[in-house]
């Protein structure tokens, strides 16, 4: 965080929007402002605004949207503070956490962990958002995904809201029956050769060059019927030949990752499906 301290330490003068955008220069991580939502009469409205920088998102509120984006850029900056360990003038969100909470918080975080090294899931994806009321209320509010469980996490303090987002999916998972697999609970790749189900079967005499085929539908059904889910994540950046990208991400363990390309999103989530199907074709022979 060497670019942050930089930026506070010619912070005088400058407002919080001004002190973000200095630290996305030195950083290589412009701030990203938008406007949520219009709330209150049109005389007398109320704007709610979202900063994101690199993968901190924060939002503000306030009678104008100057004042809105001041206070989302007031709370971004306070959670880079946090992170840094540095010093800078900006109203203070997060409490000291005492030793003991500091303790329990990196023993359930690390408990998670564990927890999914021991099951050879996929560890858990913490992110973090924080709300500034009117009246100069914070509340910070961690959201902890693993797999396709979702628990969120609210307190005063990122490490606060952190920690009981992890508490609850800790809690959630020694709920599950002992055989439950988070990470696709009916898909067994040995089992994928000597399958004799519709779908699998299907795909082992099909050849995947006919025209007009939708490759997608028919990895959904095979995923449907073999037990394991798809992902397509849309790269933004097009490449080098201006074609758009996705990835097709399986559930499986290990994780499969499927890269395609094409003339639309659609013909790049297509090709993603194909080049999915192929792989699992020759999975299926091996």
């Amino acid at each position: 965080m060497a670019c942050l301290e930089r930026t506070m330490a010619v912070q005088d003068g400058k407002t919080p929007i001004q002190m973000l955008q200095e630290y996305g220069a030195l950083s290589g991580t412009s701030p990203v402002f938008e406007m949520l939502r219009t709330e209150g009469p049109a005389h007398l409205p109320h704007f709610i605004f979202s900063v994101k920088i690199g993968d901190v998102t924060c939002s503000g509120q306030g009678s104008s949207k100057k004042a809105a984006k001041h206070n989302a850029s007031e709370a971004a900056l306070n959670i880079l503070k946090g992170e840094a360990g540095v010093s800078f003038q900006v109203p203070k969100v997060e409490g000291s956490d005492s030793p003991k909470e500091q303790t329990n918080h990196s023993n359930i975080i690390g408990t998670l962990q564990e927890m999914a090294i021991q099951k050879g899931w996929r560890p858990p994806v913490y992110s973090a958002t924080v709300e500034v009321g009117p009246a100069g209320t914070w509340q910070y509010s961690v959201t902890c995904r693993m797999e396709t469980f979702e628990e969120i996490g609210n307190g005063r303090s990122k490490k606060e809201a952190k920690k009981l987002a992890a508490e609850k999916m800790v809690s959630k998972l020694k709920s599950l029956p002992e055989c439950f697999d988070i990470s696709g609970a009916k898909f067994k790749w040995e089992n994928l050769k000597n399958s004799a189900a519709e779908k699998i079967s299907l795909l082992k005499r099909t050849p995947l060059s006919l025209p007009n085929a939708n490759y997608e539908q028919m990895l959904s059904e095979l995923a449907q019927e073999q037990g394991f889910e798809v992902l397509y994540l849309d790269i933004d950046e097009l490449t080098v030949n201006g074609q758009y990208q996705c990835l097709a991400e399986l559930s499986t363990v290990p994780v499969v990752l499927c890269h395609g390309t094409g003339i639309s999103q659609g013909n790049a989530r297509e090709d993603a499906a194909h080049n999915v199907l192929q792989y699992l074709k020759i999975k299926a022979f091996k």
